[in-house]
């Protein structure tokens, strides 16, 4: 991520973590396609719920919100250059989320303690909050992921981080 773009606290567009990702690929058939924007200690990202995502007719599955959850928390440990993987997350479901609205998310890091990062979200359509979470990331090497990525077939075109 250029350094102007962190100096000036704006929001940069950040690239998928590779393309067959169900949160943020691209060539992901049925994923959730999200678009997300950040800088170092604040990440936003949306997607549009559409049928595939449905749990209850004609509202989204719990389980994909939490996964959106997931995916924008993550890209918070993609820009602190540390890969790291999610050890707790929380998520609190105050309103439903309609098959057919978009979900906007936001969340940034509360503190760092060694190899933990705690962060929080909030996650609103036309801006009324629906979702509210928290997460806790462990650091780890990026060896945690190698024997995963041989297995997927993947390549990665880039460092970890953007």
């Amino acid at each position: 991520m250029p350094d102007e773009a962190v100096a000036d606290n704006e929001l940069v567009p950040l690239p998928s973590h590779y393309r067959s990702c169900f949160g943020c690929g691209e060539d992901h058939p049925t994923g959730l396609h999200m678009q997300v924007r950040g800088r170092k200690d604040r990440v936003e990202g949306s997607f549009e719920v559409t049928e595939h995502h449905q749990g209850a007719p004609g509202l989204a599955h719990g389980g994909v919100i939490a996964a959106a959850v997931d995916e924008v928390m993550g890209f918070l440990i993609y820009l602190l250059a540390a890969p790291a993987v999610t050890v707790h997350l929380e998520v609190n479901f105050r309103k439903p989320v309609p098959v057919g609205s978009r979900l906007d998310l936001e969340t940034h890091v509360d503190r760092i303690d060694g190899r933990k990062v705690y962060s929080t979200l909030t996650g609103r359509v036309d801006g009324t909050v629906h979702v509210e979470a928290s997460s806790i990331y462990l650091k780890v090497e990026y060896g945690h992921f190698a024997p995963y990525l041989k297995r997927s077939g993947e390549k990665l075109d880039r460092p970890y981080n953007p």
